[in-house]
């Protein structure tokens, strides 16, 4: 392989792996996760640290409260040396709490802007994370969630799988190839 396609295809498998652990998170898939990590890896998102097995029990099943939640992956500024890579990708994460009883009750949407900070290792053929800081720009409560039992913008969904993510996904059965 050329030099220059080694470099392409290496900073196609990190963004891939970032992709990947992204819609793992959503999912709570503890296979797709996994992949992406090398299990000796650390994290720090400043509400809650600790190495690779700790932050597998914190997304995986997920906070109760946490109803959905959706990671969308912005640039990826990618500085490759040999067998690792430090890699800055902007993302802005959607969550669906349930905030209980009280003044603030029910369900809310809330949305948080940030960047996260990778340290990949190459080993064999395959790019991981060894270690993530997570820092971040902004946050802000988006108010009361909509009610999506009665569809969107008024129109009701014509099926059951239109609506959530983190469990039962329907993206998983397409995907496998399963009818609709």
């Amino acid at each position: 392989m050329s030099p220059d396609f080694t470099l392409l295809a290496d900073r196609e498998a990190i963004r891939d792996c970032i992709a990947r652990l992204a819609r793992g998170e959503d999912r709570r898939s503890a296979e797709l996760i996994r992949s992406c990590w090398w299990p000796e890896a650390h994290f720090d998102y400043g509400v809650y640290s600790g190495d690779f097995e700790a932050y597998l029990a914190w997304v995986v099943p997920g906070a109760d409260a946490i109803k959905d939640t959706q990671h969308l992956i912005g640039q990826s500024f990618i500085e490759l040396d040999g067998d690792r890579a430090s890699v800055e990708s902007h993302v802005f994460s959607y969550h669906r709490v349930d905030m209980g009883e009280g003044a603030k009750g029910g369900e809310r949407d809330t949305c948080i802007g940030g960047r996260y900070l990778d340290r990949f290792e190459k080993r064999g053929s395959e790019w991981r994370i060894i270690d993530r800081i997570m820092l971040y720009d902004w946050e802000q409560d988006w108010g009361a969630a909509a009610d999506w039992s009665k569809g969107v913008m008024g129109y009701p969904f014509t099926a059951e799988h239109f609506p959530g993510r983190a469990k039962g996904d329907f993206s998983e059965r397409w995907f496998a190839g399963a009818d609709a």
